[in-house]
């Protein structure tokens, strides 16, 4: 497949959607995409959930990134939101802003990627849009999921007193991004290749946040870093998160990748694209939390504490506080 020079003419839009994307569209409602809309009906009981999220090259993936993993990673940063909230997915829209240099190989790679995860996930494509951009390509992906009638987890709902667990490890994504950048070039070849497959194929957490519903007063996806998610969770709940730094579950990839210990701390607690659920609860719950992510099959860490106030403080183990002069990425 080629990004550049000559390449075959594209075809139309639609026989570009009827080769590539109808057969992604399985469920009823999505009438194999060739209506204007397409038909979403939660069964009784179930709140529908929507989500959106756009993915733009050169900022969330690069031109080089294999075009399945690019799929993959526009479709599982979606599913994530819905795991924070507690959600089964759904289905999705997709729309797609195709450069010149996009050719149809990278276009059935990427259709492959996507059939790929929903097909684990038991989702559909349900509709969506396909234009012409000079640049960049851009992804965006809306999301639907379903949720038992009132029990959606939300940022707010933290209490003080409510203990703060993250799941699985976080930063590596961020040191998948650092590897790709030019870091890590004395990593072993499975090292680097772990860090930087967590930066280019998040895993959404979508058992755990359905295991959470009656367990977890607030949670949130970490999308643009740990310290930044948690800031938006003690906002929207009003209260104060303090994080013990010697409790961050991290990879033993990424110490190798970071050997200094406050940097190393500084970077994972602060890197973006983990998607891992950082979420609170209460202290007479922990057990049942315990309980429930080992069924769901994911690790999680006890990293902190709910109090009043406001804002994320990180401390040391001897209980200062770490400076953190940016908390997380910025759009703006």
């Amino acid at each position: 497949m080629t990004r550049s020079g000559s390449k075959p003419k594209m075809p139309d839009e639609f026989a570009l959607i009827a080769e590539l994307f109808a057969p992604l569209a399985t469920a009823p409602g999505a009438m194999g995409l060739t209506d204007d809309a397409a038909i979403a009906t939660p069964p009784p009981g179930r709140d529908l959930v929507v989500t959106a999220d756009a993915l733009v090259e050169g900022i969330h993936f690069f031109d080089s990134d294999p075009p399945g993993l690019i799929a993959q990673k526009a479709l599982r940063v979606n599913l994530s939101d819905l795991a924070a909230k507690g959600c089964a997915p759904a289905g999705y829209l997709l729309v797609l802003s195709l450069p010149p240099q996009i050719d149809m190989a990278w276009l059935r790679a990427f259709a492959s990627g996507l059939a790929t995860t929903q097909q684990y996930f038991g989702i559909s494509l349900l509709g969506g849009d396909t234009t012409a951009t000079p640049g960049p390509l851009t992804i965006a992906i809306t999301a639907f999921g379903q949720v038992p009638t009132g029990t959606m987890l939300r940022r707010s709902g933290a209490r003080p007193g409510d203990v703060m667990f993250v799941s699985g490890t976080v930063g590596d994504a961020g040191g998948g991004l650092a590897c790709l950048k030019g870091e890590g070039v004395t990593l072993c070849k499975a090292d680097r290749e772990f860090l930087v497959r967590r930066f280019q194929r998040p895993e959404p957490r979508v058992a755990l946040g359905q295991a959470l519903i009656g367990l977890a007063s607030a949670a949130i996806d970490v999308s643009d870093g740990l310290m930044a998610d948690l800031g938006h969770l003690a906002e929207n709940s009003n209260v104060r998160i303090e994080i013990d730094a010697a409790r961050l579950p991290l990879s033993p990839a990424l110490v190798t990748l970071w050997p200094g210990e406050t940097d190393r701390i500084t970077r994972a607690s602060t890197a973006g694209d983990d998607y891992e659920l950082a979420f609170a609860t209460p202290l007479e719950k922990c057990a049942a939390v315990a309980r429930a992510a080992r069924r769901a099959g994911v690790p999680i860490a006890q990293i902190g504490v709910v109090k009043g106030g406001k804002g994320v403080t990180l401390r040391d183990s001897t209980g200062r506080q770490m400076p953190v002069s940016h908390p997380g990425y910025l759009h703006f």
